[in-house]
Protein backbone atom coordinates (compact mmCIF):
# COMPACT_ATOMS: atom_id res chain seq x y z
CA UNK A 1 0.00 0.00 0.00
CA UNK A 2 1.58 3.28 -1.03
CA UNK A 3 1.63 6.34 1.15
CA UNK A 4 0.67 9.31 -0.99
CA UNK A 5 2.22 12.13 1.04
CA UNK A 6 4.55 13.45 -1.68
CA UNK A 7 2.66 16.70 -2.21
CA UNK A 8 2.49 17.30 1.52
CA UNK A 9 6.20 16.58 1.98
CA UNK A 10 7.27 18.94 -0.80
CA UNK A 11 5.33 21.80 0.79
CA UNK A 12 6.44 20.88 4.28
CA UNK A 13 9.29 22.66 6.05
CA UNK A 14 10.68 19.19 6.78
CA UNK A 15 11.11 18.34 3.10
CA UNK A 16 14.71 17.18 2.50
CA UNK A 17 16.66 18.81 -0.34
CA UNK A 18 19.40 16.71 -1.94
CA UNK A 19 22.10 18.95 -3.33
CA UNK A 20 25.48 18.78 -5.00
CA UNK A 21 27.67 21.48 -3.45
CA UNK A 22 30.56 23.20 -5.21
CA UNK A 23 32.71 26.27 -4.84
CA UNK A 24 33.41 29.21 -7.05
CA UNK A 25 36.01 31.22 -5.20
CA UNK A 26 35.10 31.48 -1.52
CA UNK A 27 31.37 31.08 -2.18
CA UNK A 28 29.67 27.70 -1.82
CA UNK A 29 26.75 26.82 -4.07
CA UNK A 30 24.27 23.99 -4.24
CA UNK A 31 22.18 22.59 -7.07
CA UNK A 32 19.45 19.96 -7.01
CA UNK A 33 21.12 16.57 -7.41
CA UNK A 34 18.38 15.49 -9.82
CA UNK A 35 19.58 18.16 -12.29
CA UNK A 36 23.15 16.82 -12.27
CA UNK A 37 23.92 14.04 -14.75
CA UNK A 38 27.56 13.67 -13.79
CA UNK A 39 30.64 15.46 -12.54
CA UNK A 40 33.83 15.09 -14.56
CA UNK A 41 37.43 16.16 -14.24
CA UNK A 42 38.53 18.99 -16.46
CA UNK A 43 39.24 17.82 -19.99
CA UNK A 44 40.52 19.77 -22.96
CA UNK A 45 38.01 22.45 -23.92
CA UNK A 46 37.91 23.57 -27.55
CA UNK A 47 37.14 27.25 -28.03
CA UNK A 48 34.28 28.15 -30.37
CA UNK A 49 34.48 31.29 -32.54
CA UNK A 50 31.78 33.91 -31.88
CA UNK A 51 30.44 32.08 -28.82
CA UNK A 52 29.12 34.21 -25.95
CA UNK A 53 31.93 35.45 -23.67
CA UNK A 54 30.94 33.17 -20.77
CA UNK A 55 31.06 30.04 -22.95
CA UNK A 56 34.49 28.50 -22.40
CA UNK A 57 34.09 26.22 -25.42
CA UNK A 58 32.98 22.66 -26.10
CA UNK A 59 34.05 19.20 -24.97
CA UNK A 60 33.54 15.74 -26.38
CA UNK A 61 31.81 13.61 -23.77
CA UNK A 62 31.45 10.04 -24.98
CA UNK A 63 30.76 11.14 -28.55
CA UNK A 64 28.51 14.07 -27.68
CA UNK A 65 29.74 17.62 -28.10
CA UNK A 66 28.52 19.87 -25.32
CA UNK A 67 29.06 23.53 -24.48
CA UNK A 68 30.88 24.42 -21.26
CA UNK A 69 29.89 27.58 -19.40
CA UNK A 70 32.41 29.12 -17.03
CA UNK A 71 30.36 30.19 -14.00
CA UNK A 72 33.12 32.62 -12.95
CA UNK A 73 32.73 34.44 -16.27
CA UNK A 74 28.94 34.18 -16.09
CA UNK A 75 28.94 35.88 -12.69
CA UNK A 76 31.52 38.47 -13.81
CA UNK A 77 34.11 37.27 -11.29
CA UNK A 78 37.89 37.20 -11.56
CA UNK A 79 39.05 34.38 -13.83
CA UNK A 80 41.57 31.93 -12.38
CA UNK A 81 43.73 29.25 -13.93
CA UNK A 82 42.12 25.82 -13.75
CA UNK A 83 43.80 23.32 -11.44
CA UNK A 84 43.47 19.69 -10.34
CA UNK A 85 40.32 20.56 -8.32
CA UNK A 86 38.47 22.17 -11.27
CA UNK A 87 35.41 20.18 -12.35
CA UNK A 88 32.70 20.26 -14.99
CA UNK A 89 29.20 19.71 -13.63
CA UNK A 90 27.14 18.20 -16.44
CA UNK A 91 23.43 19.03 -16.35
CA UNK A 92 20.41 18.92 -18.62
CA UNK A 93 18.61 22.20 -19.20
CA UNK A 94 15.59 22.28 -21.49
CA UNK A 95 16.62 19.01 -23.18
CA UNK A 96 20.18 20.25 -23.82
CA UNK A 97 23.25 18.86 -22.07
CA UNK A 98 25.52 21.63 -20.77
CA UNK A 99 28.67 21.62 -18.67
CA UNK A 100 29.29 24.22 -15.95
CA UNK A 101 32.91 24.90 -15.02
CA UNK A 102 33.37 25.21 -11.23
CA UNK A 103 36.44 25.57 -8.99
CA UNK A 104 35.77 22.36 -7.05
CA UNK A 105 32.95 20.01 -6.11
CA UNK A 106 32.54 19.42 -2.37
CA UNK A 107 29.89 16.86 -1.51
CA UNK A 108 26.33 15.67 -1.78
CA UNK A 109 24.26 17.27 0.97
CA UNK A 110 20.86 16.50 2.43
CA UNK A 111 19.37 19.52 4.15
CA UNK A 112 15.92 20.26 5.45
CA UNK A 113 13.94 22.89 3.56
CA UNK A 114 13.41 24.54 6.96
CA UNK A 115 17.12 25.52 6.89
CA UNK A 116 16.58 27.66 3.79
CA UNK A 117 15.16 31.12 3.25
CA UNK A 118 14.44 33.26 0.21
CA UNK A 119 17.50 35.11 -1.09
CA UNK A 120 18.04 38.84 -0.62
CA UNK A 121 17.78 40.83 -3.87
CA UNK A 122 21.56 40.76 -4.44
CA UNK A 123 24.04 38.40 -2.85
CA UNK A 124 27.75 37.92 -3.55
CA UNK A 125 27.37 40.07 -6.66
CA UNK A 126 25.10 37.53 -8.32
CA UNK A 127 21.74 38.57 -9.66
CA UNK A 128 19.19 36.91 -7.38
CA UNK A 129 17.17 35.61 -10.33
CA UNK A 130 19.63 32.67 -10.42
CA UNK A 131 19.17 31.93 -6.73
CA UNK A 132 16.33 29.80 -5.38
CA UNK A 133 17.26 30.02 -1.70
CA UNK A 134 19.98 30.50 0.87
CA UNK A 135 20.82 27.45 2.97
CA UNK A 136 21.83 28.17 6.56
CA UNK A 137 24.08 25.35 7.67
CA UNK A 138 25.81 25.17 11.06
CA UNK A 139 29.06 26.78 10.02
CA UNK A 140 28.41 28.09 6.50
CA UNK A 141 25.99 29.60 4.01
CA UNK A 142 25.03 27.70 0.88
CA UNK A 143 23.68 29.59 -2.15
CA UNK A 144 21.13 27.40 -3.96
CA UNK A 145 21.25 28.01 -7.71
CA UNK A 146 18.55 27.51 -10.32
CA UNK A 147 20.60 26.39 -13.32
CA UNK A 148 17.59 26.89 -15.61
CA UNK A 149 17.86 30.64 -14.94
CA UNK A 150 21.64 30.99 -15.31
CA UNK A 151 20.99 31.68 -18.99
CA UNK A 152 18.26 33.98 -20.22
CA UNK A 153 16.26 33.17 -23.34
CA UNK A 154 18.56 34.99 -25.77
CA UNK A 155 21.63 33.35 -24.22
CA UNK A 156 20.02 29.91 -24.51
CA UNK A 157 19.39 30.65 -28.18
CA UNK A 158 22.99 31.82 -28.64
CA UNK A 159 24.37 28.48 -27.41
CA UNK A 160 21.61 26.30 -28.90
CA UNK A 161 23.71 25.60 -31.98
CA UNK A 162 26.84 24.82 -29.97
CA UNK A 163 27.20 21.11 -29.45
CA UNK A 164 24.77 18.34 -30.30
CA UNK A 165 21.49 17.44 -28.64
Amino acid sequence: MSNNNDSFQRDSKDYILQLVSFNIGEEEFGVDILRVQEIIRLVEITRVPNAPEFVEGVINLRGKVLPVIDLRKRFGWVIIVANSETRIVVVEIENKIIGFLVDCVNEVLRISKSLTEPPPSIIAGINSVYITAIGKLEDRILILLDLEKILDTSEKLAISDIGSH
